[in-house]
């Protein structure tokens, strides 16, 4: 999972929609999801429009990188400069 430093720490909502979700899937909440400790939720729009929830850790959305293939993979960490894995 990955963050972006372009987006904004404790946002309502994810700065990463329309053509850059296509790269950077946002880690979609499922319906019915709560938020705990640094875990939150906040609002994301997909790329057909539709509203959903995606999870934050310590306020910062979360995402996937597609050119990630299996589990491991961290070829998104610093793409642009601003891209980074999570780390605790």
């Amino acid at each position: 999972l990955y963050t972006c430093a372009d987006g904004t720490k404790g946002a309502a909502e994810s700065a990463c929609t329309g053509k850059c979700s296509g790269a950077w899937p946002p880690f979609v909440a499922p319906a019915g999801a709560m938020a705990e400790g640094e875990w939150t939720i906040v609002d994301v729009t997909d790329k057909s429009g539709t509203a959903e929830k995606m999870w934050a850790y310590n306020g910062w959305p979360l995402y996937y990188f597609i050119k990630d293939k299996k589990a491991g993979d961290v070829t998104g960490d610093g793409v642009g400069g601003v891209w980074h894995v999570v780390k605790e």
